[in-house]
């Protein structure tokens, strides 16, 4: 062999020994992305990954790629590929890997540590997907990212202090997810960063001042957190910001007067949903860049500053919600200054104290202006003509003023208004025909004015209205046919509270898709239509307070939705429509002052007494016997016959005293010994008695171990007996199971338990019973089903909502945290909670309740039943694969019921099918699209009353958010990612704290963007 010859052999030699493994490293590349390709699901009708197998070269692999000279793996794309399972730990065998992109998927699990071997990797993105679990804190091994984006999962825990090692990290971004615990200090070593997004978690603690030392930061978010405390000075100084936002926090005290020389490159300052004070920062009109400024919200006052002239950019301006002030006549003026900010598209000042006239040159204001909010405030004088001038318009807000004189017609111009509300205020005058020109209108609110005349035909032409109420005006003539032709109407059409006339005509019958009708506190006449049965998605209907005539018709009883009927107040004649009890949503039934006569049903709805008003129908009765005025002879022999039973009852109850002590369960003693003292045992004949023999009237519900019964004991007292069936497989360790749960249990927001009876009955059966306090309002699942509601016909409020489940978390939490023996429910369900009087929520029902305090005392009594605890829907899934009950398990059903409240949407609705549960559904939606999947008496309504304030649709928004952020960490799928109980009850104290700060009154239909940027 010649020299060079040899010499190419030891440089063939040399390359193969340099790179030994490239042929291997291939291998184990191939073997990390089947092995990822296995732990990954794909769509079978487009399988994405199925260019993935060993008869190809990897390099080829869709998503994949390589380094040309070495071919190793270093992008990895499978973005937006509808991908589900989860991400497999082989990817850390990639070792050469330095972009990963995962993001719009559907992944789920945990992301493995092994991503910490990836010493390489520059960029990971994993936003957009179902990935739970903590951030791996072996990620801050990754020392050359210089972008890590985790937003929009379920990720959940503490953010790793480890992250602060990534010094060329460039983009954070935590945003969305479910993260707790302080943000670290180390953050403040990121010194490279420039954008930090950490918004929608549960985030809480005071904000580090070392993240004043990311002095390259422009985009810092933190919104919709439960940070507290002031902003420290230090953030001030951070020059570069051009993105600044801090809203939903709980953040205090006042904002530099100078925030606007400090920050000189800003384009967006959002410090809305807060508790700032002070007097408007006035050198943020200095920043001529502005594009967005949001205060709204907070505890501001004094005027608003001049300068707003200067911010030529500025497209949206919110400071709805505060309390600034301003001075009649001319205390709008600042309207005039903003007519220089042509990119206007979004301008609130509502629910504050200004004072003054409109300006006619809010004519002039953006051309692209589509949301101007103005109610809530101490607005005088008239509505400019020249508001027709704004033609991008889609809201108008005016409601809750003090605004006189006539609707200008030129509102007519504003063709892309969808939402009118000019509630509220001193209109007069005729409602313009010109308002039906507004052929995109949904909803239209002049309720609460002086307008007169007639209604306008022309609403005919509103094919796109969902909601119209006109109530309290001084409106006269009859309604239009027209308006009962907008089968669009699916919410609202009131009409009540005005000088109306005419009859109903048939064209009723295309209001197929509405809610609620409400016309009552009129003049009209004439027969009800039979064609008012068309209605089928009809709720609440109101007629009372007019002269309708005739029968009511038989085709009622075909709105089986109805749950509020009110026919009061007419002259209504003949019987009670049969067809009536047949409609089982009804909850109130009003047929009071009215000719009716013959036989009241006695099935459906006239079961429940206290919801059937029938008073001032002098014809009617309650037997077939109706002619009869006096005391039938028969009567009299029942009076003698029951004399005699009661003085029999008396003796059989004294044999059952003394029998009961010898036929007592021993093992049973030791629980009801425990009792004695406190609650006297009460006999099965007193219980018969108060029961009226157990009538069937009397019925509250019925369980799996027995039937509740409303009773009136002898000294008054109403109660709740629930009897045992003790046919019933588990009921004795059931009754066992409740009696050793709440021996030691007292709290407001328990049920309490009166007493027990351990008797026989007049068969000389075995009978057991507890006796609760009775609770007036029935349980939380009627009123989530709509079997219950208020007198005026409405639903649960947001208020009364959130107090339930505050009341239901303090339950919880004394049970699992200061109960003498921690106890778990296990069987948490709406219809277990139960609503006292003054609305309060009571959990009840302990007959699958566990024991933990002690443990051999638990396995021997509180065991009721075997397998599975607690009620399809709301079984914690740890419990379907044997685990054991825990206060965890309490916490998941809690967050399915809270779901259930916030959505009306039982678990078990037919359409939660598959993959899709109620949690899923409500979480794909969250946060951007929840209002589509909320209660529709949640979402439609506007500012609502409360005392002597007013909550505007804005905070409505806030407090709704909140609320599902905490029932969706309450139903993470790992006991260890949920919420314990009483974090969940401080964030909803919290909550409940925001919602009711002192505002000033605000607007009826408030639809302000809750997006927070």
């Amino acid at each position: 062999m010649d020299s060079s010859s040899l010499l190419i052999s030891c440089t063939v030699l040399a390359l193969l020994l340099t790179f030994p493994s490239s042929s291997s490293s291939n291998l184990v590349e191939q073997e990390a992305l089947l092995s990822l390709k296995a732990s990954i699901e794909t769509d079978p009708s487009a399988p994405s990954l199925s260019s993935w197998n060993e008869t190809s070269d990897l390099c080829q692999w869709r998503g994949v790629t390589c380094n040309n000279s070495r071919g190793r793996v270093t992008t990895l794309d499978l973005s937006g590929l509808g991908l589900t399972g989860s991400v497999s730990p082989s990817i850390g065998n990639l070792s050469q890997l330095q972009f990963l992109f995962l993001q719009k998927n559907q992944l789920s699990g945990e992301l493995p540590r092994q991503l910490g071997a990836l010493l390489h990797l520059q960029v990971l993105n994993a936003s957009s997907n179902l990935i739970g679990g903590a951030i791996p804190p072996h990620i801050s091994n990754c020392l050359n990212l210089t972008a890590l984006d985790l937003s929009s999962n379920k990720l959940s825990g503490r953010i790793p202090a480890e992250l602060g090692s990534l010094s060329k990290l460039k983009l954070l971004d935590l945003g969305k997810n479910f993260l707790t615990g302080t943000i670290p200090d180390t953050i403040g070593n990121l010194s490279s960063l420039s954008t930090l997004d950490l918004a929608t978690n549960f985030l809480n603690g005071e904000i580090p001042s070392d993240l004043g030392r990311l002095h390259k930061i422009s985009h810092l978010q933190i919104s919709i957190n439960n940070l507290t405390g002031h902003l420290p000075s230090s953030l001030y100084n951070l020059s570069s910001l051009t993105f600044f936002a801090f809203a939903l926090n709980d953040f205090f005290g006042e904002i530099p007067g100078d925030i606007g020389h400090r920050l000189p490159n800003l384009l967006t300052l959002n410090f809305c949903f807060n508790k700032f004070t002070g007097l408007y920062p006035r050198s943020v009109h200095n920043l001529t860049n502005i594009q967005t400024l949001r205060f709204s919200y907070n505890l501001f006052h004094g005027p608003v500053p001049s300068g707003l002239g200067n911010l030529h950019d500025l497209n949206m301006y919110t400071i709805a919600g505060n309390q600034f002030v301003s001075s009649a006549p001319n205390g709008l003026e600042f309207l005039t200054a903003m007519t220089n900010s042509t990119k206007l598209e979004y301008l609130a000042i509502n629910d504050n104290l200004l004072e003054g006239m409109i300006p006619d040159s809010v004519g002039n204001l953006s051309k692209s202006l589509t949301k101007f909010m103005l109610g809530g405030n101490r607005i005088l004088g008239s509505i400019p003509a020249s508001i027709g001038q704004i033609s991008s318009l889609s809201l108008l807000n005016m409601s809750y003023n003090s605004i006189s004189g006539e609707i200008p017609p030129e509102i007519g111009q504003l063709k892309q208004l969808t939402v009118l509300d000019l509630a509220y205020n001193k209109l007069s005058g005729k409602i313009p025909a010109d308002i039906g020109e507004l052929t995109m209108l949904t909803k239209l609110g002049l309720f609460g004015n002086q307008l007169e005349g007639s209604i306008p035909s022309s609403f005919g032409k509103l094919q796109n209205l969902i909601s119209l109420d006109l109530s309290s005006n001084d409106l006269e003539g009859g309604i239009p046919r027209e308006v009962f032709t907008l089968s669009s109407l699916s919410s609202l059409l009131n009409l009540s509270h005005n000088s109306l006339m005419g009859s109903l005509p048939q064209e009723i019958s295309n209001l197929q898709n509405i809610i609620a009708i409400d016309l009552s506190y009129n003049l009209l006449s004439g027969n009800i239509t039979d064609y008012i049965g068309k209605c089928g998605s009809l709720q609440t209907l109101s007629m009372a307070n007019n002269s309708f005539s005739g029968e009511i018709p038989e085709t009622i009883g075909n709105l089986k939705a109805l749950q509020s009927l009110d026919l009061s107040l007419n002259q209504l004649s003949g019987p009670i429509p049969d067809s009536i009890r047949e409609i089982q949503a009804l909850d109130y039934l009003n047929l009071s002052f009215n000719n009716l006569e013959g036989v009241v049903p006695t099935e459906g709805v006239f079961r429940n007494h206290s919801a059937v008003h029938l008073e001032g129908n002098s014809r009617l009765c309650y037997s077939s016997s109706c002619k009869s005025t006096g005391i039938h002879w028969k009567v009299l022999y029942s009076i003698i016959v029951a004399s005699v039973a009661l003085v029999l009852l008396l003796v059989v109850s004294s044999i059952c005293i003394f029998l009961i002590k010898r036929r007592t369960n021993k093992n049973f003693l030791p629980t009801m010994n425990s009792m004695k003292g406190k609650h006297p045992i009460i006999s099965y004949e007193e219980l018969h008695r108060a029961t009226e023999s157990f009538a069937a009237t009397n019925l509250l519900g019925r369980g799996s171990f027995g039937c509740v019964y409303k009773g009136v004991l002898g000294d008054g007292v109403k109660v709740a007996v629930k009897v045992l069936i003790l046919e019933a497989g588990g009921a004795l360790k059931s009754f066992l199971a409740e009696c050793e749960a709440l021996r030691n249990a007292r709290h407001r927001n328990l049920v309490k338990l009166i007493t027990l009876c351990l008797s026989l009955d007049f068969k000389n059966n075995e009978f057991r019973a507890l006796v609760y306090e009775f609770m007036s309002n029935g349980s939380l699942d009627d009123w989530i089903r709509g079997k219950r509601r208020h007198a005026d016909s409405s639903g649960l409020s947001l208020v009364e909502r959130l107090n339930a489940i505050i009341d239901m978390a303090s339950a919880l939490d004394y049970l699992h945290n200061d109960c003498e023996v921690q106890v778990v429910h296990c069987d948490l369900k709406p219809s277990n909670v139960m609503l006292d009087e003054y609305m309060t929520a009571k959990v009840g029902d302990f007959g699958l309740a566990k024991v933990l305090g002690h443990k051999d005392e638990a396995e021997e009594h509180s065991t009721a039943t075997h397998g599975l605890k607690g009620s399809i829907g709301y079984i914690p899934p740890e419990y379907g694969f044997g685990g054991k009950p825990s206060a965890k398990g309490d916490v998941y059903s809690y967050g399915v019921m809270l779901l259930e409240l916030l959505t009306g949407k039982s678990p078990t609705n037919e359409q939660f099918a598959g993959n899709l549960s109620l949690k899923t559904w409500v979480a794909t939606a969250f946060p951007c699209e929840l209002m589509q999947v909320l209660d529709a008496e949640l979402t439609i309504a506007g500012a609502v009353n409360y005392g002597r304030q007013q909550i505007s649709r804005e905070k409505q928004d806030e407090c709704l958010t909140s609320m599902v952020r905490v029932a969706l960490a309450c139903t993470e799928e790992s006991p260890d990612a949920r919420l314990t109980i009483r974090d969940a009850l401080a964030q909803l104290k919290s909550t409940r704290d925001d919602l009711m700060r002192p505002a000033v009154a605000t607007n009826n239909y408030n639809y302000i963007n809750v997006n927070i940027q």
